[in-house]
């Protein structure tokens, strides 16, 4: 049997799950030559576009070559560490999820999550859910305001009575969707909603601390039913975002409704802080950029280059 074709669907370490073009799914390790790369720079990753060939010497399979990547979901690795951890390779879009209510949004939290989106290259969605438990629409369309004034798509959704599931729906075909968020937005409801087949693992929110628990815990690459050509990549819900590799003189890139007021400063610098003639700036004080917005790019930007003093 020849080498042949296959996606990386599951795993972390040291055996993956692939998937065949014909829909087969077979384990299979790295080679020997991509494991000493893995200790460097390479890592494996979902969705990751393999060549597997049968392991002769004993038996199963073994993944040979890796190809080059597309769109890479990737944050920083949690908990201080240095390095990136990729959570999903390939990728077409993002869906970043949050509840209206248990737990309770963060708009901060929602900046970053957006701002790890834009520094991969990704195109975001914001996707509100558990609209069921709003007693009306106005708290949501006070959150969604600022994103929608910066050009993102948001969906409100309800896994329990179906709000905006078709249109979302309809956003999945024939791409490659990650689904992220924090712990407990509802992400692996709002999949089962979407598509029944899929049939995830969901739990309850611990109304002790109004977080979610995780129940996934590494991602998953999942075809779309039906024949759909389009895959979700199902990630574990986080509750730690940080940048790695991203220059803070970058992070006002990120910003979408910052775009058109850049190079525009006194300052050619400009850290769109207190410094004077800074366009960023004005565009806030007349309420063209939202004051929260530019609140969290302050605040991510001091994460960055704090990171930069210690790290280098």
């Amino acid at each position: 049997m020849t080498a042949s074709r296959a996606i990386v669907v599951e795993g972390t370490g040291g055996v993956w799950r692939v998937r065949s073009p014909d829909g087969t799914e077979r384990e299979a390790a790295l080679a020997g030559r991509l494991k000493q790369e893995e200790r460097g720079a390479l890592k494996l990753a979902v969705g990751d576009h393999v060549t597997v060939e049968p392991d002769e010497r004993g038996g199963g399979w073994r993944i040979t070559e890796i190809a080059p990547r597309g769109g890479v979901l990737a944050r920083r690795e949690p908990g201080g560490r240095r390095g990136e951890r990729i959570l999903a390779a390939n990728v077409d879009q993002v869906l970043v999820v949050f509840a209206v209510a248990k737990p309770d949004p963060h708009p901060r939290m929602i900046d970053r999550f957006l701002v790890v989106c834009e520094a991969n290259d990704l195109h975001a969605h914001l996707v509100i859910n558990k609209v069921d438990l709003a007693d009306s629409s106005a708290p949501i369309d006070a959150l969604v305001a600022p994103y929608l004034a910066a050009g993102y798509p948001v969906h409100r959704t309800s896994a329990k009575r179906g709000d905006g599931l078709e249109t979302l729906r309809a956003e999945l075909h024939g791409r490659v969707t990650a689904v992220t968020g924090p712990s407990g937005a509802g992400k692996s409801s709002l999949l089962n909603a979407l598509h029944p087949e899929l049939d995830l693992r969901t739990q309850e929110i611990s109304a002790s601390v109004n977080k979610g628990r995780h129940t996934t815990v590494g991602a998953k690459l999942i075809p779309l039913p039906d024949g759909d050509e389009g895959y979700l990549v199902d990630t574990p819900g986080l509750r730690e975002v940080g940048m790695w590799g991203l220059p803070s003189g970058s992070l006002d890139q990120c910003f979408p409704e910052f775009r058109p007021y850049l190079g525009e400063c006194r300052f050619q610098d400009c850290q769109h802080d207190r410094e004077p003639g800074c366009a960023v700036r004005g565009a806030v004080d007349t309420g063209l950029v939202d004051a929260g917005r530019h609140e969290s790019y302050l605040k991510l930007r001091g994460e960055l280059a704090e990171a930069e003093r210690t790290e280098f």
